[in-house]
């Protein structure tokens, strides 16, 4: 029991952290902000930051400095700085953030198994599991984050592709197609639209338009985006009709979206099994069998109690 109460306790405070992580770094509308402010030319005015920003702010930056107490690793900088990337923390104090997040959350968990007494029965192995839960905790929290902002991505994925290809074949150039795009699915999706976004404000300062796709692919990490990626280089590096390209592409796109739904309806079945040998089981064999025991113990017990009395 002591062992499931320091469990449920820590998954609390987890979530707590996990929550105050987000508040900290609020997601992308900074960026988002930013490019309506470019595209209306400088119409668009900055709203007086309220006190739950302020506070909000000034959160990011302590953390940002406890972050730098850290020893510094580029490899570990670079590694968190994609992470957050992908996962659409895009501020520029979102490492640093981070880093604070996962030095004062062992130690904030340590102290409280310690303050509680919960340390009292085994203290090496609750500090070292409270110390490595609450450092790994901010980046699992993160990477659960990219998966799902991933897994939006690639469905929102053939929508652009259909919009891209009425563009091209419209008549407009890439750039212009991909700007297009990225306005229409400002409301429907969002962080595919913010990436569309980043790649034309990209372009526009300067990037050559093919470095600004694969960086679009190494940001996003999703493997439908990297295949756009690759067959917009080799379309625009070899000449050939883009539209027809996109078309194709779309088609082919949309053939693994049907595949990927055929195996996750297959796995329905196997990922039954469980809940139906755990829970449904055990609940049909109370209800079938039950009266019967009942009714056999009745017819038994008086039986065995006579049996024995005459012995």
């Amino acid at each position: 029991m002591p062992w499931i109460v320091v469990f449920t306790f820590l998954a609390t405070l987890a979530i707590c952290g996990m929550v105050v992580f987000a508040l900290v770094q609020g997601g992308s509308g900074g960026v988002a902000d930013r490019l309506a402010h470019l595209w209306h030319g400088g119409a668009v005015k900055r709203k007086e930051a309220s006190f739950p920003q302020k506070q909000k702010v000034r959160a990011g930056e302590a953390l940002a400095k406890v972050g730098g107490l850290l020893p510094p690793s580029q490899q570990t900088v670079n590694r968190s700085r994609l992470l957050l990337v992908r996962a659409g923390y895009r501020g520029p104090q979102a490492v640093m953030v981070l880093r604070g997040v996962r030095f004062l959350l062992p130690i904030l968990f340590i102290a409280i198994v310690y303050f509680t007494g919960f340390y009292k029965e085994n203290p090496i192995v609750v500090i070292a599991i409270t110390g490595v839960a609450g450092f790994m905790l901010p980046e699992f929290y993160v990477t659960q984050k990219v998966r799902r902002r991933q897994h939006r991505l690639q469905l929102s994925l053939p929508d652009a592709l259909d919009l891209l290809v009425i563009c091209m074949e419209a008549g407009l150039g890439l750039d212009q197609a991909i700007l297009r795009v990225a306005q229409e699915l400002r409301t429907a999706h969002p962080e595919l639209s913010e990436e569309l976004q980043m790649v034309n404000m990209e372009t526009q300062l300067g990037k050559n338009r093919l470095d600004a796709l694969r960086e679009l692919a190494t940001r996003t990490g999703v493997e439908d985006i990297k295949g756009l990626v690759a067959m917009l280089i080799q379309t625009d590096r070899f000449g050939t009709s883009l539209a027809q390209s996109l078309r194709i592409f779309s088609d082919d796109l949309r053939l693994k979206r049907r595949q990927r739904a055929e195996e996750a309806a297959a796995k329905t079945t196997v990922k039954m099994v469980p809940p139906l040998v755990f829970f449904i089981f055990p609940a049909l064999m109370v209800v079938i069998l039950g009266p019967g025991i009942i009714a056999i113990m009745h017819q038994l017990l008086p039986m065995l109690s006579g049996g024995g009395g005459g012995g």
